[in-house]
């Protein structure tokens, strides 16, 4: 599985301090992408467990969540990294532009975002967006998390 990118981001999950990695190889194509990059499969580094655990260690204390955008579509190297930061103390989540995600994975999620990106109802912060994100547990829809008011 490779990474295209990896960020510390703030606004993706609510009241998270998020790991970001930004997952190569989407086959989904979204209209209006704008992360085209990410189509290419083998687009930037390979996501090894000991960079991953080297991360998850710099960042103990630091960060409370690890985010993948998308890798959905390589379900056992994605299952593995998510045990892997549950083991770290982290909570989970998973962007992604389907509908739904198998249970495998969805079992080893704290929160889930659903839906392809479309441009005419907006992302996450949108009211009218087909958007969805999740907190697993509760099955609590927290898309009014990201309104503005």
């Amino acid at each position: 599985m490779y990474y295209y990118d990896f960020q510390v981001v703030l606004q993706e999950v609510p009241g998270e301090i998020s790991l970001c990695f930004s997952i190569s190889g989407c086959k989904l194509h979204c209209e209006g992408c704008h992360s085209t990059f990410l189509w290419k499969e083998e687009n930037g580094n390979l996501l090894t467990e000991s960079a991953y655990t080297s991360l998850l260690n710099q960042y103990k204390n630091l960060a409370t969540c690890v985010l993948f955008m998308g890798g959905e579509w390589h379900q056992d190297e994605l299952i593995k990294m998510l045990q892997l930061a549950k083991k770290h103390h982290f909570k989970t989540c998973l962007y992604t532009g389907e509908e739904t995600i198998s249970e495998e994975i969805k079992n080893h999620l704290t929160y889930l975002k659903t839906g392809s990106w479309k441009m005419e109802l907006g992302g996450l912060e949108s009211e009218e967006t087909n958007q969805k994100f999740i907190h697993i547990q509760t099955n609590k829809n927290l898309n009014y998390l990201f309104h503005k008011n």
